[in-house]
């Protein structure tokens, strides 16, 4: 089931804490567009399995015009085979009664929203353009729509947020009855505003112990509502876990069209330039008869081959990620051997668990996961 990722990296204000990349140069909109359709015809052959999910990501895709989003869909599905799931990306503030009019003329059957707090002060702090009504408000009519798959993502361990604040956040998410949530820790990413506020004095990080129950009290509050928690930061409704996002855990291969965005096709990856102009040039300039998986596609910055190392160390970095963990039976005999040592000292302290021949986190193993996987890789000879 291979999957397909859009990058849209527009953005009408850029919030404190993003890291990604985006631009608020939407005047650029239509040319983007346009060059993303080249792209999926020049590289229409980049999989050699059929199509199930699309992944419309950024930046903020809601703030593409609907002629360009029917434009886009159209160049999409006449390409493909039936897709199981199509996800959009949405900030609360633009989903208004004419954008929910045009989701309900699209093939898009699940949307993922930016939330991330219902508090309007922390809303503001890190420059949301929404407030907290907003985000209930466009739950609703995007199930007016026929949404009937709806994710929102939350962030915990603000400046000064208390534990009964993150609770009271919990409670509203689980009160608007989503199929799914998404949350994470806020991060210091260096280059942010967020990160030069920290090095400024101007805020401070979360106490690690605060930060710790306030993970482990969303685990106990999501499950408690019905939730399943499948991977590190992500929580489904029986029968609603994110099939498109699910495909870079399990090794599943994808081709990411857009600028920045990255592709993997089980032997190699490949990135695209992390520039709009230069992307968008790069996919006017580019000749159909060139092949797509090939480096002469001017708009692909670069391409890294996978050895024996690279898939080894992938599928710890990913799989530990999920509920089911990773199956010791697709190593080698060396690579299972080299896992199992390092992983002496975590099992025996309660932090994995090898259980049926699978490797996996602890709940109390969740929250350290990073020092445990990065104890666990290793380079490989090829």
């Amino acid at each position: 089931m291979a999957g397909i990722y859009i990058h849209i990296p527009f953005c009408k204000s850029r919030c404190l804490y993003c890291g990604f990349y985006s631009t608020t140069r939407t005047s650029l909109r239509q040319r983007y567009v346009d060059a993303l359709c080249r792209e999926l015809q020049l590289r229409r052959d980049y999989l050699d399995e059929p199509v199930h999910t699309i992944y419309l990501g950024g930046g903020t895709p809601s703030q593409l015009e609907p002629a360009q989003l029917e434009q886009l869909f159209e160049a999409l599905t006449s390409h493909l085979s039936p897709l199981k799931e199509i996800t959009i990306e949405c900030n609360p503030d633009d989903v208004t009664l004419s954008f929910a009019e045009v989701l309900s003329r699209l093939p898009v059957n699940r949307v993922s929203m930016g939330a991330q707090t219902f508090s309007d002060e922390r809303l503001r702090f890190i420059r949301r353009r929404h407030t907290s009504k907003q985000i209930a408000y466009a739950v609703d009519l995007l199930r007016k729509a026929g949404i009937g798959n709806i994710s929102i993502d939350l962030m915990f361990g603000f400046p000064g947020e208390t534990l009964d604040e993150w609770h009271r956040d919990i409670d509203a998410a689980i009160a608007l009855q989503v199929e799914h949530l998404s949350a994470y820790a806020l991060m210091y990413e260096e280059g942010t505003p967020l990160y030069d506020l920290l090095e400024q004095g101007k805020v401070e990080e979360a106490d690690e112990e605060l930060s710790r129950q306030m993970y482990y009290d969303l685990i106990d509050r999501l499950t408690a509502a019905g939730f399943e928690h499948y991977e590190i930061s992500n929580f489904a409704r029986p029968g609603y876990r994110s099939q498109h996002n699910s495909s870079y855990w399990n090794g599943t291969p994808y081709l990411g069209l857009g600028a920045a965005a990255h592709s993997f096709d089980r032997k190699s990856r490949q990135w695209n330039v992390s520039d709009l102009d230069a992307y968008i040039e790069g996919v006017d300039s580019s000749q159909l008869t060139v092949h797509s998986s090939q480096l002469g596609l001017p708009f692909v910055a670069g391409r890294e081959e996978l050895d024996a190392t690279t898939r080894y160390n992938d599928a710890v970095m990913t799989a530990l990620r999920t509920r089911e963990g990773l199956a010791l039976d697709s190593l080698t005999d060396d690579q299972r051997s080299y896992c199992l040592t390092n992983a002496g000292k975590y099992l025996a302290d309660g932090l994995l668990i090898n259980e049926k021949g699978r490797l996996r986190l602890s709940r109390s193993g969740l929250y350290v996961s990073d020092m445990i996987m990065t104890d666990l890789i290793k380079v490989f000879a090829s």
